[in-house]
């Protein structure tokens, strides 16, 4: 069983919502939908549920084509940021609803929902109302009301998003085992980086209606195939600097340079873009390799066992993360150091020009 979409694309009043799509997701798989608010995950996610329909393309469930398909026909399940349960039901109930829906017994009907709330924990609150639970609770339910219909492909758009941090990472850890035991195509859409690298599976980067790079999470986030994946998995955003290739050296932003040697050796003189991610940069000398920026701290928030640097280096705008509370003066200047071995090197044209860094 897969889900293949096949250069579908969606337009809106002459507007492109979504550019020339073609992904084909594997039966049990678990698949991310990772980019910025607007990039495209929830149109994407409707035309696979069947809500919107393809300006062009097709969609193949399990070798029919469905793109004309009505999603009530659909082994569907969609579940929003905006969790919805019905206020008047018990827990039960709102589990059992679908199934009602589908003339199912009552003896089905009773086995389906046990066995579903058990898997999500939700069986000592069967009888409760859902104003009744907490945030977590009620996003367990609705997700319980997707799951029990047995869909073949359970599409999540955000649906941690309003919920606060315990209750994220709550359910954070508990979707992965959540789907490991369904066996359906998981679909989830997140804007944030780490939510994918947690969720594991596959993921797919999209900026701007486009899907820049698919494959399995851990080797998107090493293997950024451009500039624009590098930044959409990378938080904060990956940092950028101006370089230039000439002869046996490298020279990043204003004049540190380096030896063309290892994997950038082989890169053509000429001009490129050097990319490193917030975490890779340091307070202090890691090793004999590590590059000294000089730059100005714009400003910096401390978290509690990090410290975000907002980083000034001639035009560049920089984001620094680095360990412990960092009291530093704003408006001061600061030396900033960087592993080599952690850098990737983008052509003119956003591809990646050099083997992968040290991620």
């Amino acid at each position: 069983m897969a889900l293949e979409l096949q250069a579908v694309s969606r337009m809106d009043k002459g507007q492109v919502i979504l550019h020339p799509t073609t992904l084909r997701l594997e039966q049990g798989t678990m698949n991310v939908l990772l980019g910025p608010t607007s990039a495209g995950k929830t149109s994407l996610m409707r035309l696979m549920a069947g809500l919107d329909a393809p300006t062009a393309g097709r969609l193949i469930w399990n070798g029919q084509d469905v793109t004309g398909m009505r999603v009530q026909d659909r082994r569907v399940a969609m579940v929003y940021q905006q969790f919805i349960n019905y206020p008047g039901m018990t827990v039960y109930d709102n589990i059992a609803s679908p199934l009602r829906l589908m003339h199912k017994s009552t003896a089905e009907i009773d086995r389906a929902v046990r066995a579903t709330a058990e898997m999500l924990k939700l069986t000592p609150l069967l009888m409760r109302k859902p104003l009744e639970l907490s945030g977590g609770q009620q996003q367990r339910c609705a997700l319980a009301r997707a799951l029990v219909k047995e869909a073949g492909l359970v599409l999540l758009d955000e649906p941690l998003a309003n919920l606060d941090y315990k209750l994220r990472e709550e359910l954070r850890a508990e979707i992965p085992r959540i789907f490991a035991q369904s066996g359906a195509i998981f679909v989830y859409a997140t804007t944030e980086p780490e939510e994918a690298l947690l969720l594991g599976g596959n993921t797919a980067t999209l900026w701007e209606g486009r899907v820049t790079q698919f494959g399995a999470t851990p080797d998107v986030y090493r293997n950024p195939g451009d500039a624009v994946t590098a930044r959409v998995f990378s938080d904060p955003p990956m940092n950028f600097v101006a370089c230039v290739k000439e002869r046996d050296r490298l020279t990043l932003g204003q004049g540190v340079s380096l030896p063309a040697t290892g994997r950038f050796a082989a890169l053509r003189d000429g001009r490129y873009q050097a990319g490193f991610r917030a975490n890779h940069l340091h307070l202090h000398q890691k090793n004999g390799d590590s590059l000294a920026f000089a730059c100005t701290l714009g400003a910096s928030e401390i978290t509690g066992s990090e410290t975000f640097l907002h980083l000034h280096h001639g035009a560049d705008r920089w984001t620094g993360l680095v360990h412990g509370v960092q009291d530093l003066p704003i408006g001061g200047q600061v030396s900033i150091w960087l592993d080599p071995a952690h850098i990737y090197m983008f052509a003119p044209d956003g591809r990646l020009a050099t083997p992968k860094a040290e991620a």
